[in-house]
């Protein structure tokens, strides 16, 4: 049996989940991180949920071919609706936007699908700042982030446990105002929005993602300008603010890593 090998997100998604988890992978695709798990031993036994078909049946195929067909289920439904209650202890979601994930988790949520789960890895694509929101009012602590570069995109892998089994961290704490050697204050706002993991420690990766946002909203500006609308100041003065925030906390955060 030939081993799956695993892009580096996948792969750095793989080592947030807990050995010997029960793993339910939502939007499984071809399967790949499910098999990766029971084959090295990270999982006893998985889920690969797929709500469309294609992507459905290529699980069913990756599945197939690696021969785990039975410590494997691979189910069709939408979200988290291909979960019984207390059938899994990790859940991994990645490749959406950080709404759509916070969304799958709202409804699983209230259909009482995390019960009995400990562990949430999720890579959100865009909006984490939005998917740390949610996580943070429905009493999950984020206890570790990294950021990585593939193929010309950034991505971010967040790994979160329920509040009062985060090694003693809690939300308060997380998202406790702090200022930087410079004197910029990280508010809890502008730590939901960067990440208070990626803040202390900042990579080039980082740098290059936050730069390209004040490139972004340098280019709004300028569009903006050519407005003469009351509404399109007040947007200009809010993007000013937004670019001042960001280009102050970048520096004024360590860059002895790069």
């Amino acid at each position: 049996m030939n081993k799956v090998k695993l892009s580096d997100r996948l792969q750095l998604l793989l080592e947030q989940v807990p050995e010997g988890s029960r793993l339910a992978d939502i939007g499984s695709d071809h399967a790949l991180l499910p098999v990766a798990a029971v084959e090295s031993g990270k999982a006893i036994s998985a889920i690969a949920g797929e709500v469309n078909p294609g992507p459905y049946e290529a699980a069913r195929k990756g599945v197939a071919e690696a021969g785990l067909g039975a410590k494997i289920a691979v189910r069709r439904g939408d979200g988290l609706e291909v979960l019984e209650p207390g059938e899994a202890d990790c859940i991994s979601i990645a490749g959406m936007g950080g709404s759509l994930i916070a969304a799958i988790l709202e409804r699983g949520r209230v259909l009482g699908k995390l019960e009995g789960v400990n562990t949430l890895a999720l890579q959100p694509n865009v909006g984490e700042d939005i998917l740390r929101r949610w996580l943070l009012n429905n009493g999950w602590v984020v206890t570790t982030e990294h950021i990585l570069e593939e193929d010309g995109k950034t991505y971010e892998v967040l790994t979160a446990l329920p509040e009062g089994q985060a090694f003693g961290l809690t939300n308060e704490q997380l998202y406790l105002e702090r200022v930087l050697p410079g004197g910029v204050v990280l508010s809890p706002e502008t730590l939901l929005q960067m990440g208070p993991w990626l803040l202390e420690k900042p990579n080039a990766v980082f740098f290059a993602k936050w730069q390209g946002e004040i490139t972004k909203l340098e280019g709004i500006l300028a569009s903006l300008s050519r407005s003469e609308l009351e509404s399109a100041e007040e947007k200009r003065t809010v993007i000013r603010a937004q670019i001042k925030k960001i280009s102050e906390v970048l520096e004024c955060l360590p860059k002895d890593r790069l």
